[in-house]
């Protein structure tokens, strides 16, 4: 027995991971243990040596993978060891390669299971299974979500964040927001698709709704319209196009404010609706369609995320979901709309690690699964 009133459970081997395996990225996080005993470091130390070294560069999942380094949380405790929080990313269509190399530099050797999500959790299952010898332990995906969301908001006081002046590309004005997980939200998810959920607890949430019209509508129309053939090229022209070339303005219909309405002439009024018009046509460029269709799905979005907000009665959306990661224009175009609409009432909240969660719900499930831990030991970061 141990002092604190607490049954001591065989604490797991190293390394410790978490997996979301997406469509189109896999989404890795890594604890790398600071507080090796002497005996671990006799037993195991030279092969997670090896694994540090491999998977804090880019030779274990190609050119094309990322070690997000500004993310990386240090020096913080997790199923009651001290260590470093790594977060990569690669592109899904490497994960054979990464199972390879897993295999050919021994970087599974001390590990006896790992927890995953996403569809690639299913699609690689058998491969991983047979060459790495391993248990694979398959999760459901918004369990995990909200898991690592409620983990990392805890963890780190400066997760949550929101736009001050959404609409002032010079300085939208970035602020922390302390998100209390006790008080319900409402968690959009943006994917390929959008499903809304309105959350009590870790525990305790429901799907409302959701929508067809996301991630993938923005990417696939976006290809068909400017001919661009990744997500980053798109997000990339819609950054130097203007909407309004497309879209057609309150002050396109009534020559300025729609008073009666209360509605700016500044407001879309009809989402492509100048596009009927050859004229029109001709004048706009390949960056200005890119913007418009990302304007026109993130309207979309938001306009249902306010509606359910009111009919659930809360005032904090939490936005998340890839679709968000690196796309700050995404997310100020998003809180624009509902500090708008909302006359200010519902506030739209984003996350710093944002495409991460459910990758750490599987960390979380797996230092609890293996510690018997009910509940984490969290060391908030102050900085």
């Amino acid at each position: 027995m141990s002092t604190n009133n607490r049954v001591d459970k065989v604490v797991p081997v190293f390394p410790w991971f978490g997996m979301d395996i997406g469509g189109t990225l896999v989404k890795l996080v890594y604890f790398e243990p600071l507080d090796l005993t002497p005996d671990e470091i006799r037993t195991e130390g030279e092969i997670l040596m090896n694994i540090r070294h491999y998977l804090t560069s880019n030779r274990a999942y190609g050119q094309d993978g990322v070690r997000d380094h500004a993310l990386e949380l240090n020096n913080i405790q997790l199923g009651g060891r001290r260590g470093n929080l790594h977060f990569i990313r690669f592109p899904t269509s490497k994960m054979p390669n990464f199972i390879d190399l897993c295999a050919m530099r021994h970087l599974h050797t001390l590990t006896f299971e790992i927890f995953a999500t996403g569809g690639g959790a299913y699609k690689f299952e058998k491969d991983i299974v047979e060459k790495l010898k391993i248990s694979w332990c398959k999760c459901d995906e918004l369990d995990t979500l909200i898991k690592g969301l409620s983990y990392l908001s805890k963890l780190n006081l400066k997760e949550c964040f929101y736009y001050e002046e959404p609409q002032n590309d010079a300085n939208p004005n970035k602020h922390p927001f302390i998100f209390d997980t006790k008080r319900p939200f409402l968690l959009v998810n943006i994917g390929s698709g959008i499903s809304i959920l309105h959350v009590d607890s870790e525990r305790n949430y429901r799907r409302i709704t959701g929508t067809s019209i996301g991630g993938g509508t923005f990417l696939g129309l976006s290809c068909l319209l400017t001919g661009c053939s990744s997500y980053d090229e798109a997000i990339q022209l819609a950054t130097e196009g203007d909407s309004t070339k497309v879209d057609k303005l309150v002050k396109d219909i009534y020559g300025g404010d729609y008073e009666r309405f209360g509605l700016p002439g500044h407001i879309v009024a009809s989402s492509f609706g100048h596009m009927n018009l050859p004229e029109k046509r001709e004048q706009t460029t390949k960056a200005d369609l890119a913007r418009a269709t990302l304007v026109t799905v993130l309207n979309n979005i938001a306009s249902i995320s306010m509606m359910c907000a009111r009919t659930e009665n809360v005032d904090r959306i939490l936005f998340s979901g890839s679709f968000l990661r690196i796309n700050d224009l995404s997310m100020r175009i998003l809180a624009y709309a509902m500090d708008y609409w909302s006359s200010g009432q519902i506030k739209a909240i984003f996350l710093e690690h944002e495409g991460y969660f459910s990758a750490v719900g599987c960390l979380r499930k797996f230092i609890m699964d293996a510690n018997g831990y009910e509940h984490d030991h969290i060391h908030s970061l102050q900085h």
